[in-house]
């Protein structure tokens, strides 16, 4: 029976749901608060150069596929896609940096030239870390976190012990190197939680970065927002912009209404796409199912303190993906984790997407997105974004060796307050619930909810994590749940 659907935020995992659910037969409509569609993956353009403002890494090639695959379709429909060659760089000091190349056999070369005998250890990690992605990626996060029993399988149970480790002692145990650990602990990053609080089992990042490569669509992350967007449309969903919710109505226990910019519209279905904490804030209080004191004891993923840069010269010895560990990793994360601080000497990010796509910058100049994580809910003034900014740049100049301050046209800025204003991101956050053992699947704030009928939700706080990818999986989740319940 087509019933009328109602999607809170048009993020990529509200635009998943929204596609899955019109296939399904109904009449869907999305309502997005900002004046662009996208969520945290909307788009900045300024003086002939183009940032994406969310997310910058298109990994795990095989969800995107499967996503559009059940629509009979491709991404290469809608999108070309460039492998990036190298994938990334890691800087550790001035000329001492480590170059990741596109593929696994040139990488154990590297590994194998930094420390002997570590090129065979990878090779037996990659193993490990393809296995535990063919169970995770192809099985497990297609579950939708109703119950334990989901990850109870004959693969997972030869792998129980993985989820009691960590991935940080199971990378020591193997390689002694500290810029080689380092290196293999960064993709968990993605997970939102530090190494050692990451089970064993969620090696298969490793595999979605070595194994999988990365990967940029022409003309940005926000040209993958548009394909689904343009799939959307296709299927007949309504989208709305500058629609801000005010309120979830709710009769007799029953999802019945939201009320956008004043005015009522009902609907037989609710889903959120939006941030979870802010959705049941539209709520009665008796009808949330999670409490203030819940969410206070959630381990968050980071926040960010983001800058995009226009500059008006080529930038040199980067590589489109540019990573600066040049300082101590463990006292950045406590300053994210333990004892939530502006850190005092912060790693940081820093991208080029005009080192490969031509589109973003004008000729002979280039687009530069400098990313440093930070703890949710840190005061954030301009004053403390200036001094940060200035403290990267120097870094940034002295270990690439060469001036770059000078050849500055614009920079904009993105924090915290910003997160928490467009987004409305609890404390701010940028990735949502971080993806630790007591976080994982069953035990992650539930798609349907606990207290409401027809009330429905998706996106990074939710089942099953932070990141592109699982938000894509979470469309479709949820939109099975909607159907069984339906």
């Amino acid at each position: 029976m087509r019933k009328q659907i109602k999607i809170i935020g048009s993020g990529f995992s509200s635009l998943a749901a929204a596609c899955y659910l019109a296939q399904q037969g109904h009449d869907v409509t999305v309502y997005e608060k900002n004046a662009t569609i996208g969520g945290r993956a909307r788009q900045l353009k300024k003086d002939g150069f183009t940032f994406d403002i969310g997310p910058t890494w298109y990994w795990m090639p095989d969800v995107f596929e499967r996503f559009f695959s059940d629509f009979g379709k491709k991404p290469s429909d809608y999108y070309e896609l460039i492998k990036l060659s190298p994938a990334y760089q890691v800087y550790f000091g001035i000329k001492e940096f480590v170059t990741i190349s596109d593929n696994l056999p040139e990488i154990i070369r590297t590994f194998e030239r930094i420390e002997k005998g570590s090129g065979a250890q990878l090779a037996h990690f990659m193993k490990e870390a393809q296995s535990n992605y063919d169970i995770a990626i192809k099985d497990l996060v297609y579950r939708p976190g109703v119950s334990p029993l989901e990850l109870i399988t004959l693969e997972t149970a030869k792998k129980v012990d993985q989820f009691f480790g960590n991935i940080s002692k199971d990378i020591r145990r193997k390689f002694k190197n500290t810029k080689l650990v380092q290196i293999l602990e960064f993709p968990v990053l993605f997970l939102g939680a530090k190494p050692s609080a990451t089970p064993s089992f969620y090696s298969f990042m490793n595999y979605a970065d070595f194994g999988l490569g990365t990967w940029h669509p022409k003309n940005g992350m926000y040209t993958v927002i548009l394909a689904i967007e343009k799939l959307a449309l296709e299927l007949g969903v309504t989208i709305q912009t500058h629609a801000n919710i005010d309120k979830i109505i709710v009769e007799h226990g029953v999802a019945t209404a939201i009320v956008i910019n004043g005015e009522r519209i009902n609907g037989d279905v609710i889903l959120s796409g939006a941030d979870y904490h802010h959705t049941e804030s539209l709520l009665d209080e008796s009808y949330r199912a999670y409490s203030e004191k819940y969410w206070e004891k959630r381990t968050f993923a980071p926040s960010s303190l983001l800058f995009y840069v226009g500059f008006d010269k080529k930038i040199e010895n980067v590589a489109h993906h540019t990573l600066f560990f040049d300082v101590d990793f463990d006292v950045h994360a406590e300053a994210i984790y333990d004892d939530p601080k502006w850190p005092d000497e912060p790693l940081f990010y820093a991208s080029f997407p005009s080192k490969t796509d031509d589109n973003v910058a004008p000729e002979g100049m280039e687009a530069g997105i400098f990313l440093i994580p930070l703890a949710p809910g840190l005061d954030d003034i301009p004053e403390l974004r200036e001094e940060y900014f200035e403290k990267i740049i120097a870094r940034f100049e002295k270990l690439t060796e060469q001036d770059v301050k000078n050849s500055i046209i614009f920079k904009e800025s993105f924090c915290v307050n910003d997160f928490i204003k467009d987004y409305n991101s609890y404390k701010g956050n940028a990735y949502g619930l971080a993806n630790t053992l007591l976080q994982t699947a069953f035990l992650r704030p539930k798609l349907k909810s606990k207290k409401v009928k027809n009330l429905f939700f998706t996106g990074q706080l939710t089942v099953p994590g932070p990141g592109v990818p699982p938000a894509l999986i979470s469309g479709k989740l949820v939109s099975e749940l909607i159907k069984k319940n339906l």
